[in-house]
């Protein structure tokens, strides 16, 4: 993925994200508070938000890196955080409007993608070699 890919990723991500927290808690509020749903919807919006600014985070570090090891580390990170957000938010959201619970397993491995983003961003700390250029 190009760092303008990862920009156009992180702002549909943001944007969404804001948009589906308005609908949230405005349109479907009472739908989500009576059937138990409103928190699982609060989780999806929340991880969602957060991976966009990590996603835009990554893209702008990129340029900074050039073609280093901290370089494919970074675009991983941001590659797991989208499978992430899809996976993770989208089976929350799928959840909290009534979507079969076969789709259960969604949820985890969105997770598992989240943690393997952090983990590549944890091992760009770890690299001694290049280190991050300074703003």
């Amino acid at each position: 993925m190009t760092n303008r890919t990862l920009m156009l990723i992180s702002g549909l991500f943001g944007l969404s994200g804001v948009a589906l927290g308005a609908v949230g808690a405005h349109a479907l509020g009472a739908q989500l508070t009576a059937s138990g749903q409103l928190e699982n919807w609060k989780t999806a919006v929340s991880y969602q938000s957060i991976h966009a600014i990590a996603i835009l985070t990554v893209a702008l570090w990129l340029d900074q890196v050039g073609p280093t090891g901290k370089f494919r580390l970074l675009k991983t990170a941001a590659t797991a955080w989208t499978i992430g957000i899809v996976l993770f938010s989208g089976s929350l959201y799928a959840f909290a409007l009534g979507c079969p619970k076969w789709i259960w397993p969604a949820t985890p491995l969105g997770g598992l993608a989240f943690l393997i983003g952090w983990g590549c961003i944890a091992a760009c700390g770890l690299d001694k070699k290049s280190p991050p250029a300074s703003p």
